[in-house]
C-alpha cells in the first residue's frame, strides 16, 4: 500500500511549501489564512513535525483544496485506476485516525475516502475545510458522533449524513471499538 506517514521524503512537506510558494506567499500569509502558526508551518515544511488531521485540513482550506487533493497531489498519482494495495493512506500521528483515498486523483469532481477512527478518538476540522466544497458520510462499521457547528449527529452503521453549510466539525467515535466511514466530497466550482 502507498502511504503519506509525516516522513519528509514521502512529499507532504515538499507539497506544502510548493503549493504555498506557487501562490507567492510567505510563511507569514499562510499562517494568517490557516490560523497556523509561522513557526509550526516552517517546521513542518523542514519535515521536524508531523501534521495532525486538524493541522492538515487547516493548510488546505487555506489553499483551497481539499485535504485529500493536498495529499493526492503529496502522493503524485495521475492514474483512473487506483487499485487497493496503491491507494494512499495517512495516519493522524495525534490520534491514530487512518485515512485512505479510494478514488483516483483526476478531473472528476468526486472523492472518496474511507477513514479508521479509533475508538475514543476525536479530530476536529475548521469550517474554511469545507467552503468549497459539498460531503456526505457514510458509516460502514461502528458508530460516529458527528458535530457539526452546533448540531450532534448520532450515526450508526449504514446511516448516511450529507453536510450543511461550512461549520467547523468534529468527528467522535465515543465506542469502545474502532468506527469506519466513508466520505463523499464533492468539489464545487
Amino acid at each position: 500500500m502507498s502511504t503519506i506517514e509525516n516522513d519528509p521524503s514521502l512529499g507532504i512537506s515538499q507539497r506544502l511549501r510548493i503549493e504555498r510558494e506557487a501562490r507567492h506567499w510567505s510563511l507569514g500569509e499562510l499562517a494568517e489564512r490557516s490560523g497556523v502558526s509561522k513557526t509550526m508551518i516552517s517546521k513542518i515544511e523542514r519535515g521536524e513535525a508531523s501534521p495532525t488531521a486538524a493541522l492538515l485540513g487547516r493548510l488546505s482550506g487555506a489553499f483551497g483544496l481539499t485535504l485529500s487533493m493536498l495529499l493526492a497531489r503529496a502522493e503524485g498519482s495521475g492514474s483512473r485506476l487506483l487499485r487497493a494495495p496503491d491507494q494512499p493512506h495517512w495516519r493522524d500521528p495525534a490520534t491514530g485516525y487512518l485515512r485512505r483515498q479510494v478514488s483516483p486523483a483526476g478531473d472528476i469532481p468526486l472523492e472518496l475516502i474511507e477513514v479508521l477512527l479509533p475508538a475514543g478518538e476525536d479530530v476536529a476540522f475548521p469550517a474554511a475545510s469545507y467552503a468549497f466544497i459539498r460531503q456526505m458520510v457514510w458509516v460502514l462499521d461502528g458508530t460516529l458522533t458527528f458535530i457539526e457547528g452546533e448540531i450532534v449527529h448520532e450515526l450508526s452503521a449504514g446511516d448516511c449524513l450529507a453536510l450543511g453549510p461550512p461549520a467547523d466539525c468534529r468527528f467522535r467515535n465515543r465506542a469502545e471499538g474502532p468506527c469506519r466511514y466513508l466520505v463523499a466530497v464533492l468539489r464545487q466550482g
